[in-house]
């Protein structure tokens, strides 16, 4: 009962039209049903006048509303003597809010999960007593406390010897994931049936959850312009409407037939269609672990004819590892690397962290720099225990050392040059692994209508052409800077253009591109703020699903409004000939903007998950949609 009296007030306009829908039948029982259409006819014209106003705010604004349609058309029946139809249009008119926000709910229903299932509280241990903090109380090195089933507040590690947990709210994978002790456990996932102890990784405000929830609140807000459709198509069907109402009148002679025709033009398929495929479209994003953030972003995934990838973190793994030392100019192999990882340990690259992982593997002690910089895609300098010390790219060392030389290298493999005191210290070579979906990615995009495809890296030509003919990517652009890339992507002709990356440098060139997605499950915090679309898990066949999402919805989009104008058009032509009665030509109205919705909500698409989920699995082997 609280929750109608909350709606009747929310939507007053419809609750008092249907009071005085009642208060007419009441009246009509009792016998005075004379006062009816009066009563009937002057809250259909005060309604029509309220309407009025703003209609004209809005064309003075140089926005052409659909409403002309519905005020004309109760202007009409009312001056026609068809009081009740009036009616009917005035409550579709005032109930095409409360339709649009059910739909619209309905549609959302994933984004709503998300933001709903935010992490409150935590359980932290201190002093052999358990005490419940807020979570965004929770710091680094605290130590946890999670029940069976709750919610992993923020980002951790495991400290208990194993655990299961439910990770589909972030990854939109249902099996549950087995952990071991040291294991990561995302905040937003779902602990399993054993009480287990962690420590706090991050803040609340820097754990995923909390960057997730923050996306999807900028995509759950988003008001893209494509969404409203109905503003390329408003005039004319204002227009033929009009025309072929006043053509009805024309012919016959009887002015009823322009109010029954008119009746029958419908704006739902127009008004609310649109958001809410587009809608439900980012909906069924999130369900597959994609943040889209507006319906703009998915009209151009659906119309991409050009996909550019970073190759390391995207392509690859992004996990190298260290396969060869090879030292110069005296020093020795485990040297020249706890050289180089001390000097990494204030670099961002994924490289960086292989090397201090293979440095820590070796037992090999880390030194404190006294001061160092990065320069992006290039490499770190670095002043370690009174040495100034260069690490990167042959070019950037070479800078640094006249005598550095080029060490060959097999394909897939990367090079890391090292000066020391301005002369060459030697290379460390890494490989980092092709993703194995990657070939199956790039096939699935080509059968979207992706044709072309392009690798901007900074890694070497050598390494990046060899990744390029493996996978079979048509142009290959090595040793870019971010502004090179930048540039070859803003180059690009055949658009719209996407932009694949995963890291900080990648940030610039996602902001360039039609559509920026970023690979965000490694938390690369600048790249997802720069991008249009974000993938949460670490899986590149997401972006053939996020393209496959959006053609989907445009579809259905259209599909929704081409069907309702279609069925309209076709009765009010019947209504032309004065085969339906205006009272029945509002009901078949409320019908149509009912058939339409439901039509644009096939666009959350749980039935195309599970159609194309399976073929997609056996035709690749690889590729995952959930």
């Amino acid at each position: 009962m609280a929750r109608l009296l909350r709606l009747a007030r929310r939507y007053w306009v419809v609750t008092l039209t249907l009071a005085i829908g009642l208060l007419g039948v009441v009246l009509a029982l009792a016998g005075a049903g004379e006062a009816v259409p009066w009563i009937f006819s002057a809250y259909a014209l005060a309604i029509a006048a309220w309407q009025a106003v703003g209609m004209v705010r809005d064309i003075l604004r140089g926005h052409w509303g659909l409403d002309i349609l519905a005020v004309t058309a109760i202007v009409a029946t009312v001056l026609v003597g068809e009081y009740v139809a009036a009616l009917i249009v005035v409550l579709m008119l005032t109930g095409g809010e409360a339709l649009e926000d059910y739909a619209n709910r309905r549609a959302k229903r994933e984004l709503d999960a998300l933001l709903t299932r935010t992490p409150q509280l935590a359980h932290r241990l201190q002093d052999d007593e358990i005490v419940d903090v807020r979570a965004d109380e929770v710091r680094p090195g605290d130590l946890l406390l999670v029940r069976p089933s709750e919610i992993v507040p923020v980002d951790a590690t495991l400290r208990s010897d194993e655990t299961a947990v439910d990770e589909s709210s972030i990854t939109g994978e249902s099996v549950p994931v087995e952990k071991r002790a040291g294991d990561t456990l995302l905040s937003g996932s779902v602990n399993g049936q054993s009480a287990v102890e962690v420590v706090a990784t991050a803040t609340a405000a820097d754990s995923q959850y909390q960057q997730i929830v923050a996306l999807v609140a900028e995509a759950a807000a988003s008001k893209a312009p494509v969404v409203r459709l109905a503003d390329r198509y408003a005039v004319p069907f204002t227009l033929f409407s009009l025309a072929l109402a006043g053509v009805a009148w024309w012919l016959s002679g009887d002015p009823v037939r322009f109010a029954e025709v008119l009746v029958l033009a419908t704006p739902c398929p127009l008004l609310i269609a649109a958001p809410v495929a587009f809608i439900g479209g980012m909906s069924r994003a999130a369900r597959n672990g994609v943040i889209v953030k507006g319906g703009g972003v998915l009209e151009q995934l659906a119309a991409a004819r050009t996909a550019v990838f970073d190759k390391t973190g995207t392509l690859t793994y992004g996990a190298p590892t260290l396969v060869a030392v090879r030292p110069g100019n005296g020093f020795g192999a485990d040297e020249l690397l706890g050289i180089v990882a001390s000097a990494e340990q204030y670099s961002s690259h994924v490289l960086a962290t292989s090397m201090i992982a293979a440095a820590r593997e070796r037992h090999l002690p880390l030194a404190e720099a006294e001061w160092a910089r990065e320069t992006a895609t290039n490499g770190v300098q670095a002043k370690v225990d009174g040495r100034e010390v260069v690490v990167g790219k042959f070019a950037f060392v070479a800078e640094h050392a006249p005598d550095a030389a080029r060490t060959p290298i097999a394909p897939g493999e990367l090079a890391v040059y090292v000066a020391v005191d301005g002369r060459f210290a030697g290379a460390l070579l890494a490989s980092d692994r092709l993703r194995d979906n990657a070939k199956a990615t790039l096939a699935r995009l080509d059968e979207l209508g992706v044709h072309r495809t392009m690798m901007l890296t900074g890694d070497a030509k050598a390494t990046a052409d060899h990744i390029a003919a493996e996978i079979g990517i048509t142009r290959v652009l090595a040793d870019c800077l971010p502004a090179d890339k930048v540039h070859e992507v803003a180059a690009v002709t055949e658009r719209p253009v996407i932009m694949v990356g995963d890291g900080v440098n990648d940030a610039p060139v996602l902001a360039a591109a039609d559509v920026g997605i970023a690979m965000g499950a490694k938390g690369a915090t600048a790249a997802s703020e720069s991008a249009s679309a974000v993938i949460l898990v670490d899986d590149i066949s997401r972006t053939a699903k996020a393209v496959e999402i959006g053609r989907d919805t445009v579809r259905i989009a259209l599909q929704s409004i081409w069907l309702g104008i279609i069925v309209s058009v076709g009765l009010m032509l019947v209504a032309a000939f004065g085969v339906i009665p205006a009272t029945v030509g509002a009901l078949l109205q409320e019908v149509v903007d009912l058939v339409t919705i439901l039509a644009a909500l096939r666009a959350i698409g749980g039935r195309l998950d599970a159609k194309t989920m399976a073929p997609a699995q056996r035709a690749t082997g690889q590729i995952t949609t959930r």
